[in-house]
């Protein structure tokens, strides 16, 4: 487990907005896993690698439009 400091603004796909606060890796055979903590509701989640999604960054050009909780994919 690694604690993220500071922690960092994600979109978790089916969950919506929150703050990944720290990471598990199982092992080489397992999806990592954030912990998020959501910024609507207040609750933390484990969420696998495939959901998490980074929020736009524009000083370096990160720039995609965020899906709706429920969606599974960012268009780029």
């Amino acid at each position: 487990m690694l604690q993220l400091n500071p922690s960092l603004p994600v979109f978790v796909t089916d969950k919506g907005r929150g703050e990944a606060v720290g990471w598990i890796d199982y092992d080489k055979e397992a999806d990592l896993v954030w912990i998020v903590a959501l910024d609507d509701s207040g609750e933390v989640w484990l969420a696998p690698n495939h959901k998490i999604r980074f929020l736009n960054n524009y000083s370096i050009d990160r720039i995609y439009e965020i899906p709706k909780p429920g969606e599974d994919k960012c268009s780029e």
